[in-house]
């Protein structure tokens, strides 16, 4: 009898090691680094892309640029340079989706404050409204920390340009002026290759989780 309580301990160790390995397996496959997709304008909504591009497969990136932040100070792709970003577009007298979008702007701002591989950029599609003196008002209203958002304004046609044919996430007014601009409530996730690597609902609350998880997913990338 005590010999068969021993053999059945050894056993119910035994099975119980392989078990661990199994689940330990299984665990592993099952969480199996996936990275980012690299968007294209041949996989977004051709009402955000610019018609000149939406045939593009490959090869984007975002344009080089130079804007003005709410401090005055002269913003360019080498600001962020080797930097994980999210932009997005909005303008500071919108009352529907910015507020919202905004609030949870400040929410990501709260999570990366410390984190000195990740910024913020958010573009005014309203500069002829948003000058400096504007965007510096807001900023300070919102609690926008300058060394990690910039609140940028410029000239329209550049941001109208960024807007459709790098970031792929602005809609034309199609009835008014060349460069007039329908702006959405997307984030996107622009990697240290300026390549946009998701898009995500800035009004969502889930979205904004899942773009800090995609954020985390970035920075494993070498």
């Amino acid at each position: 009898m005590l010999s068969f309580f021993k053999d059945y301990k050894v056993f119910a160790i035994v099975f119980g090691v392989i078990s661990i390995i199994i689940i330990a397996i299984i665990y592993n496959t099952l969480n199996v680094y996936q990275p980012l997709p690299i968007y294209q304008p041949t996989m977004v909504s051709t009402e955000l892309v610019d018609s000149t591009i939406q045939h593009q497969k490959k090869y984007h990136k975002i344009a080089d640029f130079s804007l003005t932040n709410q401090n005055g100070k002269t913003i360019t792709q080498n600001t962020y340079k080797d930097k994980i970003y999210v932009a997005d577009f909005f303008f500071t007298t919108c009352q529907t989706i910015c507020p919202i979008m905004t609030d949870h702007m400040i929410e990501i701002q709260k999570e990366i404050i410390d984190d000195p591989d990740v910024m913020l950029l958010s573009h005014s599609v309203t500069p002829e409204i948003d000058n400096v003196a504007q965007l510096k008002r807001y900023a300070e209203k919102k609690g926008v920390n300058a060394k990690k958002w910039n609140l940028v304004t410029g000239d329209k046609k550049e941001i109208y340009k960024l807007a459709r044919k790098s970031y792929l996430a602005v809609k034309d007014n199609g009835d008014g002026g060349p460069f007039d601009m329908v702006h959405t409530e997307n984030f996107m996730l622009i990697d240290k290759k300026r390549q946009i690597r998701g898009f995500y609902d800035g009004t969502n609350a889930e979205d904004i989780d899942r773009l800090l998880e995609d954020i985390q997913i970035l920075k494993e990338e070498k």
